[in-house]
């Protein structure tokens, strides 16, 4: 694994006990929130919030074991290595920031961060798949 993603993998383990304690933070609003339990919108969002953090955070670090193996420039490399964890981390904003307040009946425009996230996951998928497949190509050609 090559420093920098070694590197990135550091930062998101330091990150991952963030989504324990926002679980908690959850459950805890379930269990003693009346203003929580109110809002269906914001229990969605939140949910929603709270398992795409988890889940990309995962993904990330499954990722970066792929990309130095990848058959790409540098730029793509570092593209994929930084574009996948910044979805895991856009994808969340937007779904907790878009109805802070208990009130909220519609998400307000940082719910458009989740579709800049949507976006960064789906090229740095795309980017590290296809270096994988062309790496592969050429290991089979030579």
């Amino acid at each position: 694994m090559s420093r920098e993603s070694r590197r990135i993998a550091g930062i998101l383990l330091i990150v991952l006990p963030t989504v324990v304690f926002g679980g908690a933070s959850i459950l805890t609003m379930l269990v003693g929130d009346s203003e929580y339990m109110a809002n269906p919108l914001r229990q969605d969002l939140w949910r929603a919030g709270h398992a795409h953090a988890g889940v990309l955070l995962l993904l990330s670090l499954v990722t970066l074991r792929y990309v130095d193996e990848a058959a790409l420039s540098s730029k793509a490399k570092s593209f994929a290595r930084h574009a996948i964890p910044a979805s895991a981390i856009l994808l969340p904003v937007a779904f907790f920031l878009s109805v802070p307040a208990p009130g909220d009946t519609s998400p307000n425009a940082l719910i458009n961060l989740a579709y800049v996230g949507a976006v960064l996951l789906t090229a740095g998928l795309l980017t590290l798949g296809v270096g994988l497949l062309r790496q592969r190509a050429e290991v089979t050609t030579n």
